[in-house]
């Protein structure tokens, strides 16, 4: 094969790759906004953790407030306004995060979802820290952060994975650290979503929630990075990168048309 036909093969081969390695449409968030993903909250003072859902918050549901936009792209560099160096970075890889929900108190709840299409990965992920405040609430009544996955093939939920600061820490794991009321994970941690090969070319929807708590005197939110079918940072070159690599092998086809003049 021709040295230019190899460097036509390499360039696809780069680009399918890259394509089918980041089936989220703003995986990082790196763009500075949330475009292909669906936003919501509104207030949820009243309504135990047991009675509501992701799908509550979004545009339709029975809960959401196109009003009450408490989310936020955050920036590299931004300092956790209640936990500051503690919580450590706020950005997970890139110059961009999301935080879900708002930093302050008020019995509020916020959600951020995308919905797949044929998605035929092993796997999902994305990297998460939180910071919820507890105030002497049962696991019913603290913040919490709710991660589901439903496959809207078949309209199953395959995966709700909840975290919540309880009565003394009770809902959370031993990735949280406890300051006072308030726990949070100071190390960001990879949320890994499995999707069973029997499931593959379904279609999928992600949804992360973020509440205060039931009614209203203490905070939660996440901040949150990196979705996509590999563990992140994803590892596979940057567009600037590939258009290096692709720029190197030009330069060697250009030294070899040298050569054979010589």
């Amino acid at each position: 094969m021709k040295l230019h036909q190899v460097l036509s093969a390499a360039a696809l081969l780069l680009f399918a790759n890259a394509a089918s390695a980041m089936p989220f449409v703003n995986g990082g968030f790196e763009d500075g906004n949330t475009n292909g993903w669906t936003t919501g909250g509104g207030y949820r003072g009243g309504i135990p953790n047991s009675a509501i859902a992701p799908t509550d918050f979004l545009p339709g549901g029975s809960l959401y407030d196109n009003a009450a936009n408490r989310s936020t792209i955050n920036t590299v560099g931004t300092v956790d306004a209640n936990l500051g160096a503690a919580l450590g970075s706020t950005v997970y890889s890139g110059n961009y995060s999301y935080r879900t929900e708002d930093l302050s108190y008020g019995g509020y709840a916020s959600v951020i979802s995308q919905k797949v299409l044929n998605y035929t990965d092993a796997n999902i992920f994305f990297a998460w820290k939180a910071v919820l405040q507890n105030g002497g609430h049962a696991e019913d009544n603290s913040a919490e952060v709710v991660v589901t996955l439903h496959d809207d093939t078949t309209n199953t939920q395959l995966i709700s994975r909840v975290y919540n600061a309880g009565d003394g820490g009770g809902g959370v794991d031993s990735r949280f650290t406890a300051l006072s009321d308030v726990f949070y994970t100071a190390d960001w941690q990879i949320e890994q979503l499995a999707i069973d090969a029997l499931l593959a070319g379904h279609d999928f929807t992600l949804s992360l929630l973020v509440a205060d708590c039931d009614p209203t005197g203490h905070f939660g939110y996440a901040y949150i990075d990196g979705f996509g079918s590999r563990i992140p940072p994803v590892d596979l070159p940057e567009p600037a990168s590939g258009a290096l690599m692709l720029l190197g092998l030009g330069g060697l086809l250009a030294a070899r048309r040298r050569g054979k003049k010589v």
